[in-house]
Order: structure tokens, then C-alpha cells, then sequence
């Protein structure tokens, strides 16, 4: 089976982006990587990503008058190392429909909660303050909405008595982790089609049409 290249958009410090790009260097996903991008030239992950001598490219949001001038460069750095899934890895800026609109079902989010609850931001806060006693991620497609994708994989998680926002989130952090990495080599393995909002996952390794399609695409 050809590899497939995955790159990462990312603004903060990594972790997620990190557990994944270790397991592809570790063989358990049949992949190569790409870029890292950066929103943020002061994130953590520019070194994680470094130190795992991968190619780094910041496009600082803020050297730019608009959107659409910041997602081109993002979407020229894309195309221009041959990406067939983008992971956005803790990417803290919402990508327009038009950007989402040049690869389509091939972004996937991890999101910090059982989606379609607690959507945005600080979704740990959130649970926390409706009182739930059950809280998780959730792996999704990026859509033209906020977290509002088809959800391909999620994990659950206790909310003990006394917990904190710090304490759910390293618990919800961890399972992150797992089934963003497990995605991605799902992904990679060709097992995933999408009907509608309806992810299904083949147990064989049998290729799929769905993801023929090339990443090849620049708006002009």
C-alpha cells in the first residue's frame, strides 16, 4: 500500500501532533509526514518538531491583512509537500469554508469533548459547569461549521467528585492522544468512508474510492 503523507496545522504546544508523528516514525502508521505548520511563531510544537528533525513552516496569522492571503500560504505548503490528510493538532484559528472547501473530508480536529455537546471553546469548563459525570474527545471531519463534522471516533472519561478543569483535561488529554493517532492510521489504511454524517470504518484494508482524490488544489 503507498503511503500516504499526513501534515499538521498546529498553535500551541504539540502534544497531540506529537503523539501522532511518533507513531509514524515508529512504524505503527503506514504514513510519511509532511509539514508542520504554525499559526504561532512562539508555539511549543515548533521544537517538538524540530527535535524530531521534521520540517517546520510558521505562517503567523498576524503578518497578514487578511484570511484568505493566510490560508493560501497554508494551503501552498500543503500542496507543495504532496499531503493527502491534513491533522489539525490544537490549530486555535478557524479555517474558512473556502479552505475546507479544497479538501474535503481530508481535515480531521480533535476536539476535547463528546461532541455534539460542548462545542468551541474550553469544552472541559464547560462540562464541568452542566454537571456532567461523563466527559471524553472526540475525533471529527473538519466541516464548514464550529465542530460540527462527522465524528469518527470518540473516548470517554469519568468526571470524579472535585474535578478541576486542569485534572479533566489531562485525563481527556491522554485519550486524545490514542484515538487521534488511531484515526489517522484508519485513515491511512484506507478504511474509512463517509455517507452523509455517517463515518463507517472497514475492517479490511480494502481500498475505497473515497480517497483517490489528491490533494492538488490551489483557489486562484
Amino acid at each position: 500500500m503507498t503511503k500516504k503523507t499526513v501534515s499538521f496545522l498546529i498553535s500551541g504546544r504539540g502534544s497531540n501532533f506529537t503523539a501522532v508523528a511518533r507513531s509514524i516514525q515508529q512504524g505503527k502508521i503506514n504514513a510519511r509526514i509532511g509539514v508542520v505548520i504554525s499559526s504561532n511563531p512562539d508555539a511549543g510544537g515548533i521544537a517538538r518538531a524540530e527535535k524530531m528533525g521534521l520540517e517546520c513552516v510558521v505562517v503567523n496569522r498576524k503578518e497578514f491583512t487578511s484570511s484568505e492571503d493566510f490560508e493560501r500560504e497554508i494551503i501552498k505548503a500543503l500542496v507543495l509537500h504532496r499531503t493527502d490528510l491534513v491533522v489539525a493538532a490544537g490549530f486555535m484559528i478557524i479555517l474558512s469554508a473556502r479552505f475546507i472547501r479544497q479538501f474535503p473530508s481530508r481535515i480531521i480536529n480533535i476536539h476535547p469533548s463528546l461532541l455534539p455537546a460542548f462545542p468551541g471553546k474550553d469544552a472541559q469548563q464547560q462540562a464541568l459547569d452542566h454537571g456532567v459525570k461523563i466527559a471524553g474527545c472526540t475525533c471529527h471531519f473538519i466541516d464548514e461549521g464550529t465542530d460540527t463534522g462527522p465524528i469518527i471516533a470518540q473516548s470517554s472519561v469519568p468526571v470524579e467528585e472535585g474535578e478541576t478543569r486542569l485534572s479533566l483535561s489531562k485525563k481527556i488529554l491522554k485519550e486524545e492522544h490514542r484515538i487521534l493517532a488511531e484515526t489517522v492510521r484508519l485513515y491511512c489504511e484506507d478504511r474509512i468512508t463517509v455517507e452523509g454524517r455517517h463515518v463507517h470504518i472497514s475492517k479490511s484494508q480494502r481500498r475505497s474510492n473515497f480517497f483517490r482524490k489528491p490533494l492538488s488544489v490551489i483557489w486562484k
